[in-house]
Formats: structure tokens, C-alpha cells, sequence
């Protein structure tokens, strides 16, 4: 994969347009900024400005940077090509969803009148489903995409589980859209369970389909040496 700014700099400009919107608010922001909400949508924590105001932006600089140079540790980085689209689209989507809750925490530290669990609650709904949609063509690799030790040890069930994995998170994002809409708390358990045991599945079936391939290898360094 080759470093193209025509793909970093509009990440760039949205990360630096976190950080002039925090030193922008830092003078008018109260001491106390809210920074956690319960399920019913009520501040439940608050914290200093340091953490209301710039560690959110400071986390969407981390996920930038570790999303550039994780590729160049994969030994599957050979793999990264015939997924570039797709890895640039996730990219941009977690930059897009870091920067969307930190509008809405803005927001509420303003006064403003925002339902933030059902925001975030949509947020992550639509960050599933756009995850779906990018699943199945996810190549093998070790850092991204549903990474068993059978997924990374058989094509197979690298192929099978993350076409599962495709239905399973855009469930995951309607159920989340769901719970959003509705609002009450045992619709946000309802999302939480199913998320869970969509999660189990993945995982489960990954082996299942592992140990039917007859082309499985075992996985790197399992293998009993003479010694």
C-alpha cells in the first residue's frame, strides 16, 4: 500500500478541525464537563477539560496512526493490496464515528439538547452496517477482520466466517438503530445480547468450518519441534 496524500489529508483536516474545535471551546468550557451518559440517556460522570475537550481528539489521532503503520508489521501485508479500498473505507469511517460523538459531546458541554444515548447508539448502528458491507472482502491478515486462530489458519474459514460475520454485523447495526430509536433500557440489553451472540457465533463457527478444510495448516509456531 502506497502512502497517497490524497487519502491522509482529508483524515488530517478532520483530526485538526478536533483539535482547533477544542482550543476554540477550552476558554468557555465549564470546569466539570460531562463525559459519560447512563442507558437513559443521563450524565452519570463528569470530567476535567483535559478529557472532555481533547481525549477524544487525541484518540482519533492514535486510531489514525495506528491504522497507517499497522499494515507494515502484518506478515499479511502483501494481502493489504487487494483490500485497499475497503481498509481505506474502515479508516475513514472510525475518523468519521470518533469525530460524529465528539460533535455530540460537544454539544451536550454547551447545553445544547442532544439524546446522546440514542446518538450514539445510531452512530455505532450505521458503523456496524457500513462494516458489514466491507466484511467479505476483507482479506487475510492479522489485524483486521474477525482474526481466530482458524480464520488466520485456514482460507476456508477466513472466507466463510467474515461472509457470516457481513450478515451478522449489519443485524448487529439494526438492532443498535433499533435500540436507538426506542430508547428504553431493555431494548439497549436486547442489542447488547445480540451483539454477544453474534460475536460467540463468529467465533464458533470459525472453528467449525476449520476443522472440516482439509487444506487447514496449523497455526504459526504450534507445530512440535525435535527438541
Amino acid at each position: 500500500m502506497k502512502f497517497s496524500w490524497r487519502i491522509e489529508l482529508p483524515q488530517l483536516a478532520v483530526i485538526a478541525a478536533m483539535f482547533v474545535a477544542a482550543t476554540v471551546a477550552w476558554p468557555r468550557a465549564p470546569e466539570r464537563v460531562p463525559v459519560h451518559w447512563n442507558i437513559q440517556g443521563q450524565v452519570d460522570r463528569y470530567g476535567g477539560k483535559f478529557e472532555g475537550l481533547l481525549l477524544t481528539p487525541l484518540i482519533a489521532l492514535g486510531l489514525y496512526v495506528l491504522l497507517l503503520v499497522l499494515p507494515r508489521f502484518d506478515p499479511g501485508y502483501a494481502n493489504y493490496r487487494r483490500f485497499a479500498t475497503p481498509y481505506t473505507v474502515i479508516r475513514y469511517l472510525l475518523i468519521v464515528v470518533t469525530t460524529a460523538i465528539y460533535t455530540i459531546l460537544l454539544m451536550s458541554m454547551f447545553g445544547h439538547s442532544v439524546n446522546t444515548s440514542a446518538a450514539i447508539l445510531s452512530i455505532i448502528g450505521l458503523l456496524f452496517i457500513v462494516l458489514g458491507n466491507l466484511m467479505g472482502k476483507i482479506r487475510p491478515n492479522w489485524f483486521v477482520g474477525v482474526r481466530t486462530p482458524w480464520t488466520l489458519s485456514s482460507k476456508t474459514s477466513w472466507t466463510k466466517t467474515h461472509r457470516l460475520a457481513g450478515w451478522l454485523f449489519i443485524l448487529m447495526g439494526v438492532v443498535s438503530l433499533a435500540a436507538g430509536l426506542v430508547g428504553a433500557p431493555w431494548a439497549v440489553v436486547t442489542m447488547i445480547v445480540v451483539c454477544g451472540a453474534s460475536v460467540v457465533w463468529m467465533v464458533l463457527y470459525s472453528y467449525l468450518v476449520w476443522r472440516t478444510d482439509p487444506h487447514r495448516v496449523p497455526p504459526a509456531g504450534t507445530t512440535p519441534s525435535d527438541e
